[in-house]
Order: structure tokens, then C-alpha cells, then sequence
């Protein structure tokens, strides 16, 4: 068992004893919202990539459910980082928002809302203790997913990190890797392309603008702003708009962009090659240009990162 310590309402816990009752509300009905953050070592400390957008990110969330988060920016900041210097060599950070009362009812009788901070290895401390691996092919094949998988935005707000939202993309993914690809594309309510189950999408085309599903109907995502504001910076135009799904085999290249992993190049959909069936040099450039972002090779963008020790 992982010596790992948990933040739960201003205390720290054993990581085994972070527990809340089968019955509680957001396990049976998926109202906890969270949020993800990568932990990256740069020459000045580990640093905590663009901590305050994850923040205003999981507040939103929250909002848009409807969950009274007792605990505003500041203090949430604070809680993240205590939480790291708590653990040494975590990697990433995961916030969660839920309600722990044991209900029945779909509305809750005690609506109280408990905070929670986990900062991790995923390698070491959960990869090593779980059966299998986790899927990370340096490369995608993708799948579009026609059976409309993707929550309306009238029952579910996109902009929202909940747990509910991801039980018809997981379906979809699970869907399509017994079918033998990596990663599922979800379309939108007008069958536009939208983005993955984790991830956004962007399209190059041959002149090497960018091309990405505009927000109406995606999560907000930061590694996608981020990727937005480096190839602007860059020189290189985007384009947030609504996608067909046969623009695809138009462009030069294609990639997803997630916490996890940056810039995830894709090389296939359908069985069909994107391009010449190979990472692009677009897709490369702003993978390195994100690179140096997070690991704090690049001055201009520091102002991204929130370092560990400086903040205490």
C-alpha cells in the first residue's frame, strides 16, 4: 500500500483510509466534479502547470451542477499545494468536489460538499498495484463514434468535469478498443466532430493552421488553450468552428490534446491514414513548443507555473 496522504477538508488521511460509504450520493448518482493537473520539474522546482485555470475550471464545474463548494480559489490553491509538499515526487494532482451522505433520493437530504486532494505517481502508485497497464500508444488510431455517445448539452453541460458526463464516452471507448483501435471521436448534436472522451481535437491543414471544435459543445480544455495560445505565438492561425467529420481526410495532420500526454498525434481514423499515416511537423512543433513550456524552458510562458517550494 501506497504511503500516499490525502486531503479531505483541511485534514490529511492515510491513502487507504480515503473511503466514503458505498451509498454515498456521488457514487451512486456521479455528482463529484474534479479536476486533473500535471506536476512537472523545471530547473527552479516542481511546478504545478497553470494551477489557477484548473481551479476556475473546477469551480465552473461545480457551479454548473450545482454544488455549494465551501472553499474559494485561494483556499483551494493552498489545499493543492500543501498536498504536494505532503507528498514529494507526486506527479499528478487530482481535486475532487462530492457529496459523501449516504442518500436514496436523487436530490440529496444533506447537500454538504467535502473537498478532496490526492497527489500522485500514477506509475508507481497506482499503475504497480492495479492488474494491467494503461493504454499509451505513442500514436493514435481512432474510431468515430456514430452512435451518439457524447451527453446532450441540454441534460449535460460540456463545460462540466463531472463524473456523470463520462459514462457514455467510456461506453463509446470501451466500445471501440474492442474493436481494435486506441481512442473513440464523439460527435457533437449536429454529428460535427466534438472531442474525445479526455481530450480535445485539432485538425492542420496544409498550410498549417489549426482547426478545432469551438466551445459550444467541448469541455473547455487547458491543455487545448494552452496548445491555441503556443501556435498563435508561433505565428500560426486557428480556427475554432464547427468540423464535419469528412474534413478529416482534407488535412495535413491530426492530434489530441490532453493533460496527460500534451500532443497526441493521431495517424489513423477509421482505418484510414491522416496524411501519410505519420506524426506531423506541426503536431511535433507544438508538442516540443508545450514541452518546454511545462518543464520551464520557456520564459515567456512561465507565468504558467506555480512552483511547489516558492509557495509556502
Amino acid at each position: 500500500m501506497t504511503s500516499r496522504k490525502i486531503w479531505i477538508d483541511g485534514k490529511f488521511v492515510d491513502w487507504e483510509n480515503a473511503t466514503v460509504h458505498l451509498l454515498s450520493h456521488s457514487l451512486q448518482r456521479g455528482s463529484l466534479v474534479f479536476d486533473y493537473m500535471k506536476v512537472n520539474p523545471t530547473p527552479k522546482g516542481p511546478a504545478v502547470f497553470r494551477l489557477q485555470e484548473h481551479l476556475e475550471r473546477f469551480l465552473e464545474s461545480a457551479e454548473l451542477i450545482g454544488l455549494p463548494v465551501p472553499l474559494g480559489l485561494s483556499e483551494l490553491a493552498a489545499a493543492v499545494l500543501a498536498t504536494l509538499r505532503a507528498n514529494p515526487g507526486a506527479k499528478n494532482v487530482k481535486i475532487c468536489a462530492y457529496i459523501p451522505s449516504i442518500e436514496v433520493e436523487v436530490v440529496p437530504m444533506d447537500a454538504r460538499v467535502s473537498v478532496a486532494v490526492a497527489a500522485y505517481d500514477p506509475e508507481i502508485d497506482i499503475v504497480q498495484k492495479s492488474v494491467g497497464k494503461p493504454h499509451r500508444a505513442p500514436t493514435l488510431r481512432v474510431r468515430i463514434a456514430h452512435e451518439r455517445d457524447k451527453p446532450r448539452p441540454k441534460s449535460m453541460p460540456p463545460h462540466a468535469k463531472a463524473a456523470a458526463s463520462y459514462l457514455s464516452p467510456m461506453t463509446a471507448k470501451w466500445r471501440a478498443r474492442k474493436e481494435g483501435f486506441d481512442e473513440v471521436l464523439l460527435l457533437d448534436e449536429n454529428e460535427n466532430l466534438a472531442e474525445g472522451p479526455t481530450s480535445n481535437l485539432f485538425l492542420v491543414d496544409r498550410e498549417g493552421n489549426l482547426w478545432t471544435p469551438s466551445l459550444q459543445y467541448v469541455l473547455s480544455g487547458v491543455t487545448r488553450r494552452s496548445i491555441i495560445e503556443l501556435a498563435q505565438a508561433a505565428g500560426r492561425k486557428v480556427f475554432e468552428t464547427s468540423i464535419a467529420p469528412a474534413r478529416i481526410f482534407e488535412m495535413a495532420e491530426m492530434f489530441l490534446t490532453t493533460t496527460t500526454q500534451g500532443v497526441w498525434p493521431v495517424v489513423e481514423v477509421d482505418g484510414k491514414k491522416i496524411g501519410d499515416g505519420t506524426p506531423g511537423s506541426v503536431s511535433q512543433d507544438l508538442l516540443k513548443r508545450y514541452q518546454d513550456a511545462v518543464y520551464g524552458r520557456d520564459a515567456r510562458f512561465e507565468h504558467w507555473l506555480t512552483y511547489v517550494d516558492e509557495a509556502k
